[in-house]
């Protein structure tokens, strides 16, 4: 697995505050208060998701005086974005407490005042490249952008994004997310000017952008949103989606249909996704003992078994507290060694370009 920029760092003690005042650590005091509060407000955690099921369900059973309120599960990082500007003041059940979303979206969330600081009693384990240094966000896993195949229908298997192209996938081929709301779908747009040759992320976005519009011309783009049931129905037989994603759904078909997730030959592109908490959140203690959940070894490791490699991966693996039999489900290291992990400035370029031109160049709605 090609990931050199995820470095083991040793956890040192840590007090129950930081220097600024932000709380550190899953304290009696921070439980009592969030069951006072007895709610929290999530949005856009799909079950099948990163194993979001089993997390949810396992804070849920640690926690059970806290009630977690699911908001929009099948929103965009952006849908999430908007949530908080559209409840700043409204602190009922439509505003959210925290959010998960691309990378890109942490830097400007913070930049508009919409999240909150807080560092996690394991924050010296992620890595200083997955977080901001003042807390305002964070990363949680990472995966790779794949193929996720019904093989039932699709008999020849792609294996690179030139072959997505080819006329036998006419009506096939999918995204699981719209480009110009969902992290999920500007990456895969951008992974596939990769694949085209672009060397620099602005071309990148604009030669995938060509790419999609070929696919539409040729008839073999479906725009509609990608997910297990349309995939298992053969609405979108060929579905570019997360690594993870496509595992959890492969899983859940019982070999009905049978499915393959691959890992193209170029164009790997490796996609993180962060924490935050709202800087509004209505119940801003919930929402920390959230993330002390999430950030605990219990809570990465729920990831893992979801198919996502947690942010704190390589410290985990460092204490042998890895399971073996979830690090034999994972697909070959093989697969990851030529994965990119695009920095802000290149997702901030990328992103501009294809979320303010799909619609001139590609022209498909997706619904």
């Amino acid at each position: 697995m090609k990931a050199t920029w995820l470095c083991t760092v040793s956890i040192t003690a840590l007090a129950l505050t930081a220097s600024n005042g932000v709380a550190f650590s899953q304290s009696a005091e921070l439980i009592a208060a969030a069951k006072t509060e007895g709610q929290l407000t999530t949005i856009a955690l799909p079950h099948n998701w990163c194993g979001y099921g089993d997390v949810i369900a396992g804070f849920k059973a640690k926690y059970p005086e806290i009630t977690i309120n699911e908001l929009n599960p099948d929103a965009g990082s952006a849908d999430e974005i908007e949530a908080i500007k559209a409840n700043k003041d409204n602190k009922g059940p439509q505003a959210p407490d925290v959010i998960d979303v691309g990378l890109s979206f942490g830097p400007t969330a913070k930049a508009e005042g919409l999240i909150a600081p807080y560092k996690v009693a394991t924050w010296n384990s992620i890595p200083d490249s997955a977080k901001d240094a003042d807390g305002f966000w964070y990363g949680d896993y990472y995966g790779v952008l794949s193929f996720v195949v019904n093989t039932d229908i699709v008999t020849e298997v792609p294996k690179d994004w030139a072959d997505l192209l080819k006329p036998e996938l006419a009506n096939s081929v999918a995204l699981a997310g719209d480009p110009r709301t969902s992290n999920q779908g500007i990456q895969a747009v951008y992974a596939a000017g990769l694949a085209a040759g672009a060397t620099d992320a602005a071309t990148a976005g604009a030669k995938g952008l060509e790419f999609f519009k070929e696919l539409n011309a040729k008839g073999n783009f479906v725009p509609i949103t990608a997910k297990a049931a349309p995939i298992a129905q053969g609405a979108t037989p060929v579905a570019i989606a997360w690594d993870y994603n496509g595992l959890s759904w492969r899983d859940g078909f019982l070999d009905n249909p049978k499915a393959e997730v691959i890992v193209p030959a170029s164009g790997v592109v490796a996609g993180v996704y962060v924490q935050a908490i709202s800087a509004f959140a209505p119940h801003p203690n919930a929402a920390k003992l959230w993330m002390e959940y999430l950030y605990s070894d219990e809570g990465q490791l729920l990831w893992l078994k979801g198919y996502c490699h947690p942010i704190r991966f390589n410290d985990l693996a460092a204490k042998k507290a890895i399971p073996q039999d979830l690090l034999d489900k994972l697909p070959p290291a093989a697969s990851y060694e030529k994965a990119v992990f695009p920095s802000l400035d290149e997702q901030a370029a990328f992103k501009d370009v294809i979320t303010k031109q799909w619609d001139s160049v590609v022209g498909a709605s997706i619904q």
